[in-house]
């Protein structure tokens, strides 16, 4: 029987907690599985940045990409790799660099769903060229702000087009708040969005793959405690309809790994922000969360992996916009979106492949998540964002949370 190895790559940056534990956990389980004659097993190894010839083969069949956002090199390696190699990236790298926070709006308003009222603002600042003041002279025009505030309503938030990790958010509650923030806002270019308020319910929709965990958030805790470890705080239906607009979005812009903010106002979801291809992986945010995002990170590549799934370069928008315009009322186009992207994310064979080769993960992660190992990695990553007389105060606290996970998912 012929035998091959599939080797999975991790592109990282300050990560640190997930792919350590995803490599231990890989060690523990070690697969080997027989598909179609062939005996497969997995290596995994933790990718450089450095000089590459654009013609030197990709070793790689899987790489799970956390920089491309920062490192061009990185990005620029991944993008050649799939072009000339066939790799398999988490995530799209094209649509990575171009697909900004401004775009999905557009895209996800044009599919229908209920973004909330956004406009885009010139910058109040300008990087200086020889022909900028000609241009501006002629083309830029006065607005008034205050009666753009006016219009979108208060409260609202400010934020930059393209941003992320709430940098440079501002919630704007009057329009003198309004003009001194657009004051402060320099060369950024922003968006002013309505804020959805008051509101019953935030929900952060983590998607990997085709699966979906839905996670209550509180955006005014410290960040180790927005994650809330609330259960079954959704109805199904609920469930389905935001498991729906989570992976029509990733699907749509080619992202396996992404997450999706939902506020719930008067029995109606509105997607706030949904840009977030490089989502935070981390234990001491995730906590209770963390161990899932390890255990499906780890199913989602090794299926990519030994399936040899091939990256769709081409998004094809085309049968969105079928749906959009022959398909009824929006939850009915919702859900027929939502089908077209879990067949886009193979969901039956997942789940079928699952079934028959991955279910020891559900032990392996179990126990592994109760071990003094999985603890020290717990306070090697507390170690890097909190003072030391904190060490043992936080590490404690996130073992207890994922000990409280440990006893919900006894298998």
């Amino acid at each position: 029987m012929l035998v091959s190895t599939r080797r999975i790559g991790l592109s990282l940056g300050a990560d640190l907690c997930w792919p350590t534990c995803y490599e231990e956990i890989l060690s523990r389980f070690d697969p080997s599985f027989e598909i179609d004659g062939e005996t497969i097993g997995f290596e995994v190894a933790r990718l450089d940045i450095e000089p590459f010839d654009l013609r030197r083969p990709c070793p790689y069949d899987v790489v799970l990409d956390r920089v491309t956002h920062w490192y061009h090199t990185s990005r620029e390696w991944i993008k050649k790799s799939i072009l000339m190699d066939g790799l398999y990236v988490l995530n799209n790298p094209w649509s990575i660099q171009s697909m900004e926070k401004q775009t999905t709006y557009c895209a996800m308003m044009h599919l229908g769903l209920p973004i909330p009222e956004t406009w885009m603002l010139p910058p109040k600042e300008y990087e200086p060229t020889p022909d900028l003041e000609t241009t501006l002279e002629r083309y830029a025009k006065l607005f008034d702000l205050g009666e753009i505030g006016n219009q979108i309503g208060y409260p609202h938030f400010m934020k930059p087009y393209d941003g992320g990790a709430w940098v440079a958010v501002t919630r704007i509650a009057t329009e003198e708040a309004l003009r001194e923030a657009y004051d402060k806002s320099g060369r950024r270019v922003m968006h002013l969005q309505q804020a959805i308020e008051p509101f019953d319910l935030f929900v952060r929709c983590l998607g990997i793959g085709p699966e979906v965990r839905f996670i209550r958030y509180d955006p005014d805790a410290p960040l180790h405690a927005r994650y809330r470890m609330d259960r079954d705080f959704l109805t199904k239906e609920e469930e389905r309809l935001l498991r729906d607009i989570t992976l029509t979005i990733n699907a749509y812009f080619g992202w396996d790994f992404n997450s999706c903010e939902v506020i719930r106002k008067d029995g109606v979801f509105y997607p706030i922000d949904f840009a977030n291809a490089c989502p935070d992986a981390q234990v001491t945010s995730l906590h209770y969360h963390f161990p899932w995002l390890v255990k499906t990170m780890l199913q989602w590549s090794l299926y990519c992996a030994a399936t040899k799934r091939k990256m769709r370069t081409n998004l094809d928008w085309n049968l969105y916009e079928e749906i959009r315009n022959k398909t009824g009322d929006y939850h009915e186009r919702v859900a027929a979106y939502g089908a077209l992207a879990r067949d886009r994310f193979d969901a039956e064979a997942f789940d079928t492949f699952r079934e028959q080769h991955l279910k020891p993960l559900d032990e392996i992660t179990w126990d592994y998540f109760g071990t003094p190992r999985a603890k020290e990695v717990i306070r090697e990553k507390v170690a890097t964002l909190f003072p030391e007389h904190e060490h043992d105060e936080f590490t404690d606290l996130f073992w207890t949370q994922i000990q409280d996970w440990r006893a919900h998912e006894n298998p």
